[in-house]
């Protein structure tokens, strides 16, 4: 949860930014590179842990019970991703843009899940395998225009948009089908966490998983006929060339990025198994209380970097974002301001840094009340309504101000 709130800060604050894609070798130094490289590791453990997390609630409940709570679950995740997640993201008032991001696809994957419990664990396992390593051969098939075909495969596999109007904007930023295949897989090896499963045969599985992946990423990597998009190519220097091999495609999340992500997270999951002090606690924090910190930091980021604006007469305007015209090349970008707009990286850190510090008090009374009140369900959706409320009266705060 704090390694991806470094993206989201990177995002809102770092110089260009918002314009510019940290992995494009073309523009990018390495030191950008890496900053976005680290992040990559969250969205595949949230999902596969998501998987984990349903596994372990099955466990408590008939499947009939198991299923109703991941539908309708993952219907509210789709929802909040449409509804509050993109008025976080762009405060637009007017939702020019639909952007379909991590918590769509949670949401989706979680409801297919849903369907697929009541198959054998075997099948799922199967499935999820399929999903994962097969879903590549799937790269050739590409679709145009916005006819409900070419928006189911969108949504299932094709990294795209579809401009509706010139105020309509939908992104298809995170293609299903391999999620589903990651939460299938994390669902499947859930018994590693249940409380009667031997700690040191979970650490076997968790280290032979780590190493097996990770190796599997290098082969696969190293042969560059298949799993992933874009083959690696020998690049101006060293430095720029290992950028090139690990530049694996994550939109949507190739064989190559899942095994490269997912193999280090069963290493650090095998390390930390035992380890528990005053970092992990600080830390555990943000863990148990994940929706609730992922809208909070949101919220908090792009506010910041508004206040930034106007603190630093800067025009505040430009943190209304219009994603249509930054895809189109239109509008801000035209006359500049998005491209001129952000601070050094070093400010960034330090920026990022003080957001975790901030949000860590709210985050742990919010999880200690969690704690205390486990009977109240309603607690698990009611914060993201407050947070629409808090959200439109903040956006007034700039009107106000001036």
């Amino acid at each position: 949860m704090v390694i991806m709130a470094l993206d989201h800060t990177r995002d809102y604050f770092y110089l260009g930014a918002l314009v510019n894609n940290p992995t494009d070798l073309a523009i990018t130094t390495p030191v950008i590179f890496f900053t976005r490289f680290i992040t990559h590791f969250c969205a595949p453990a949230f999902v596969f842990l998501a998987g984990t997390s349903a596994f372990l609630y099955g466990s408590r409940k008939t499947k009939p019970e198991v299923s109703k709570f991941l539908i309708t679950r993952g219907m509210w995740l789709i929802f909040v991703e449409i509804a509050i997640m993109n008025f976080i993201w762009f405060f637009d008032i007017s939702y020019s843009t639909i952007l379909l991001q991590v918590i769509f696809a949670i949401g989706f994957s979680m409801i297919v899940l849903g369907t697929l419990i009541y198959l054998p664990q075997k099948a799922i396992f199967v499935l999820a395998m399929v999903l994962i390593a097969g879903h590549n051969l799937l790269d050739g098939i590409t679709m145009e225009g916005d006819s409900f075909p070419s928006i189911v495969w969108y949504t299932l596999h094709q990294h795209s948009f579809i401009e509706f109007s010139e105020n309509f904007v939908m992104i298809f930023d995170y293609p299903v089908l391999p999620w589903i295949g990651v939460m299938a897989l994390g669902y499947c090896f859930g018994g590693l966490y249940a409380k009667d499963f031997n700690v040191s045969r979970r650490k076997k599985w968790l280290l032979s998983l780590g190493i097996g992946s990770t190796a599997l990423f290098f082969v696969l990597r190293g042969i560059n006929i298949y799993g992933d998009l874009v083959p690696w190519t020998t690049q101006k220097n060293t430095i720029y060339t290992i950028m090139s091999f690990l530049n694996v495609t994550k939109y949507p999340p190739s064989l190559s990025f899942l095994l490269m992500t997912l193999g280090p997270a069963f290493l650090f999951l095998y390390t930390t198994e035992s380890i528990k002090n005053k970092v992990t606690d600080f830390f555990l924090v943000f863990g148990r209380v994940p929706f609730f910190f992922y809208i909070l930091h949101a919220l908090t980021i792009h506010l910041f970097a508004l206040l930034g604006l106007l603190i630093t007469g800067g025009d505040w305007k430009i943190m209304i974002l219009d994603w249509r015209a930054i895809m189109l090349s239109e509008s801000v970008l035209a006359d500049g301001k998005l491209a001129g707009y952000g601070y050094p990286l070093w400010a960034v850190y330090l920026i990022w840094i003080g957001i975790v510090l901030l949000l860590y008090p709210l985050s742990k009374k919010y999880m200690i009340y969690k704690a205390s009140n486990k009977d109240k369900r309603w607690l698990s959706y009611l914060y993201n309504i407050l947070t629409v409320i808090s959200c439109l009266g903040l956006f007034l705060l700039p009107s106000e101000i001036l």
